[in-house]
C-alpha cells in the first residue's frame, strides 16, 4: 500500500486507514485480529482508535492485537476529550488530556502513541491551555504527532496556528473529520484551513457511515447498523432522497468499472485535495478486504466529475467572496 506523509510531518502512513470504533462492541476480538492481520499483510499502517471507544475496550484489543504484528508495523492513533455520559461531555483541559492520555497508554500496553487526537473543541477550556498539554505530552515522549478532530474552519485555523506561532511548540500535523460524497461540509471552510496549515486530512465514515456500499438501496437489511438500535440514528439522515441518488450514480460508476460501490466511494474522497488517508471501519474481516481492494483502482476524470457534481454541497458567501466584485 502506497504510503503518504502525514500533514506536514516526516510521519509516512498507509493511504488507507483501519478504524476500531466498533472493537469490543459489535466487534469480537477473533474478529479484531483477523482484520489487523489482513490490514497488516496488505501493507497497511494507520491504526485509529479512541479513548471512549467501547468504553476503552477498542484500546485493549488494539494493544493486545499489535503485540502479535510488531509494535514497528503499526501507528498507533488514538483521541481524547470526549467524556461521554458526564456532566462535562468535552473536556479539553490540561488536567483531564493528561489524565486520559496516562489512561490510554495503560490499555494500549506501550509507552507512547504515534498520533495523539483532540477529538472535540472544547468551548469551555482556553485554547492555550488545551495546546500546552500537547507539547507537554510531546516533550515527555509519550505522543510523536498530535492533530485534531471535528474542528471547525476557524477553529481548525487558530489551534494550528497558534501552535506555530509559538516557538518550540509541537506542531498539528492532522485533522480527522467526517468527509465523504454524502457529507461533504468540510470543503466550505476546513479543507481550505488544513491546507494552509500544513495539516493532512483523515476522513471518517469515508462511506458515508455505511449508506455509500449500496446496500440500503432496496431496505435496510436485518444485520445491518441502520437496524441496530445504538446506530439508526446515525445512518437515518444518510437515507434520505438526495443520498439515494448519489448512491445511485456510485453504484453506476462501479458497475461500468466492474469495481465494487464502496471501492469508487472510497477511491474518491482518498483522492480529494489534502485527503491522507481515510478511516476505514469494519464490522468484519470479509468487509475490510473489500475496502482493500480500493489500492489498485484509480478513478476516470469523467467519473470524478460526474460524482463531484451530483454530489455538490451547497456554497456561497462567504465562501465563494474571493469570486465577487
Amino acid at each position: 500500500m502506497e504510503l503518504r506523509p502525514l500533514g506536514r510531518s516526516g510521519l509516512l502512513v498507509s493511504r488507507l486507514a483501519l478504524g476500531t470504533m466498533t472493537w469490543g462492541r459489535d466487534t469480537d476480538r477473533h474478529e479484531a485480529r483477523d482484520q489487523l492481520l489482513a490490514f497488516v499483510e496488505a501493507g497497511g499502517t494507520l491504526v485509529d482508535t479512541a479513548d471512549v471507544y467501547a468504553d476503552g475496550q477498542s484500546e485493549e484489543f488494539v494493544g493486545a492485537l499489535v503485540e502479535e504484528v510488531g509494535r514497528d508495523s503499526v501507528v498507533i492513533a488514538t483521541k481524547a476529550v470526549s467524556r461521554p455520559g458526564t456532566e462535562r461531555r468535552l473536556d479539553a483541559s490540561r488536567g483531564h488530556l493528561l489524565s486520559a492520555l496516562d489512561a490510554s497508554l495503560t490499555r494500549l500496553g506501550v509507552d507512547h502513541v504515534d498520533l495523539w487526537q483532540l477529538h472535540a473543541w472544547d468551548p469551555v477550556t482556553p485554547l492555550e491551555e488545551t495546546l500546552s498539554a500537547i507539547d507537554l505530552a510531546v516533550a515527555s515522549g509519550r505522543v510523536r504527532y498530535a492533530g485534531i478532530s471535528n474542528y471547525s474552519g476557524w477553529q481548525t485555523a487558530k489551534a494550528a496556528g497558534t501552535q506555530r506561532a509559538k516557538p518550540g511548540a509541537a506542531p498539528l500535523v492532522s485533522t480527522q473529520m467526517e468527509y465523504s460524497l454524502l457529507q461533504r461540509g468540510i470543503e466550505r471552510e476546513v479543507v481550505d484551513a488544513a491546507l494552509d496549515s500544513g495539516l493532512g486530512i483523515l476522513p471518517w465514515s469515508p462511506l458515508g457511515r455505511g449508506v455509500l456500499t449500496g446496500k440500503y438501496r432496496h431496505g435496510t437489511p436485518a444485520d445491518s447498523r441502520a437496524a441496530s438500535s445504538h446506530f439508526a440514528s446515525f445512518i437515518s439522515p444518510f437515507l434520505s432522497d438526495s443520498a439515494r441518488r448519489i448512491v445511485d450514480a456510485v453504484c453506476t460508476a462501479a458497475e461500468g468499472l466492474g469495481v465494487a460501490p464502496l471501492e469508487v466511494a472510497l477511491a474518491w474522497v482518498r483522492d480529494r485535495p489534502g485527503v491522507i488517508a481515510p478511516i476505514v471501519g469494519a464490522r468484519t474481516a470479509a468487509q475490510l478486504r473489500g475496502a482493500l481492494t480500493v489500492e489498485e483502482l484509480t478513478l476516470p476524470e469523467e467519473i470524478v466529475f460526474a460524482l463531484d457534481e451530483v454530489s455538490a454541497p451547497d456554497r456561497g458567501y462567504p465562501e465563494t467572496a474571493g469570486s465577487r466584485r
